[in-house]
């Protein structure tokens, strides 16, 4: 049984921040996959990438739940809570 996600009222209806890693476009990395902030609209990479700047954004920000910003997937995570949203 999973933990239940207790940030879901952190979600907001927000546009992504650019069409790749905001902070690996701004420094010449690469990402393996995206996500994207369900708070703000960042947009990072996973922590399949060198820079794990989705996670390093939570770390900063404190905002919780991420989507995955890849073509055909659907699904979210809160960091906070380690859980599926």
């Amino acid at each position: 049984m999973s933990i239940p996600c207790t940030h879901l009222d952190q979600i907001h209806d927000v546009r992504p921040s650019g069409a790749g890693c905001v902070e690996c476009l701004r420094n010449g990395g690469r990402w393996v996959h995206l996500r994207m902030c369900l708070t703000c609209g960042h947009v990072g990479c996973c922590d399949s990438s060198p820079g794990k700047h989705a996670t390093q954004h939570f770390h900063e920000t404190g905002h919780p739940i991420v989507q995955s910003a890849e073509p055909g997937e659907d699904w979210r995570w809160c960091y906070a809570d380690k859980t599926q949203v």
